[in-house]
């Protein structure tokens, strides 16, 4: 299928994809005139794409059109999704049309509907920093790609220093290999801290320091995460993914459920293992205190979607929480 639409706020792993996909059908001696990339801001850039997938590719390989940040998911006036329903279905075998965006298709848009008959649709989105399990898979994942051998504690240090960061995390396994050179045995976690950068600072700690009161920690850590330009919202959005576990896992607790199994399923927990953690952290709190903090998350979310200065709003909010814990 020539059409493809990539999107997500995962930019590396989507570069990696788009990359790929070039060296798939792209022939290295005709790239440049074989392969075009038109930015969402160039003047009818959509109509131009268009026209170019329809163009037979010069000498050998194939053609390669990249629609880049296009809109066309999130809005599309008639007269393009006229050229849409003229185009798509007769782009020829040899030209590929690529088109990506950060944002998430509306899959209630004719536009979006007809890519969704023609077009491969791949996802690229962050992993959320509270879903740990996911981050160590993506870890071995990733390591195995690389070719660097590391020990199970290994890549759970690497998944804690690194969080959802693919770009870190690929520049961190890529040193990791180097530093391994042709050893077939795995790194050992003593190495591991050597060599990769930890990224301490992350929104997990900042709810492990209200839940316990910690409020001078608590206000170090939002200062050190707007400093490494983590956004309000992903730390709001951390925050309300990680007290809604714990007021699950405290509510099935209160409940007399003893199944860990069970109680990964109802709070949505990938990995039963990490339950018995969990209960031990709930387990000095009481049910209304983990209530009491989703609305105050709501507030700040709602503020800082608002426009609400950040440091102010975050730090706010912050010290009530803490102040629920004490």
């Amino acid at each position: 299928m020539p059409i493809y639409l990539y999107w997500g706020e995962n930019e590396f792993t989507l570069q990696k994809a788009v990359a790929s996909l070039g060296d798939r059908v792209l022939d290295p001696q005709w790239v440049s005139f074989n392969y075009t990339q038109i930015p969402a801001d160039q003047p009818d850039a959509i109509i131009q794409g268009l026209n170019q997938a329809l163009t037979p590719p010069f000498g050998a390989g194939n053609r390669l059109v990249w629609l880049m940040q296009t809109t066309l998911c999130q809005n599309c006036p008639e007269d393009l999704l006229t050229e849409l329903n003229r185009t798509l279905p007769v782009i020829p075998e040899t030209c590929v049309l690529l088109l990506t965006s950060r944002t998430k298709p509306d899959g209630r848009l004719k536009s979006t509907q007809l890519l969704q008959k023609y077009a491969q649709i791949r996802e690229f989105s962050l992993i959320p920093p509270w879903k740990t399990e996911q981050i160590v898979q993506q870890v071995q994942q990733a390591a195995q790609e690389v070719g660097v051998k590391l020990t199970q504690k290994s890549v759970e240090l690497v998944a804690e220093s690194v969080g959802n960061n693919t770009r870190q995390l690929y520049s961190e396994l890529e040193k990791l290999r180097l530093y391994a050179g042709i050893a077939d045995k795995p790194l050992d976690v003593e190495a591991v801290a050597e060599l990769v950068q930890a990224n301490t600072q992350n929104s997990l700690q900042l709810a492990a320091a209200i839940r316990l009161g910690d409020t001078a920690k608590a206000i170090a850590l939002v200062a050190q995460l707007l400093a490494h330009n983590e956004p309000s919202l992903r730390i709001v959005a951390t925050l309300i993914g990680q007290f809604r576990t714990w007021l699950w896992v405290k509510l099935l607790m209160e409940a007399g459920e003893r199944s860990e199994r069970t109680i990964a399923q109802a709070a949505e927990i990938g990995n039963p293992k990490r339950v018995y953690f969990l209960q031990q952290e709930v387990k000095s709190l009481s049910v209304q205190q983990l209530v009491s903090t989703l609305p105050l998350l709501l507030e700040l979310e709602v503020s800082l979607k608002q426009g609400a200065e950040e440091i102010s709003a975050l730090q706010t909010k912050v010290i009530e929480l803490c102040c629920i814990f004490q």
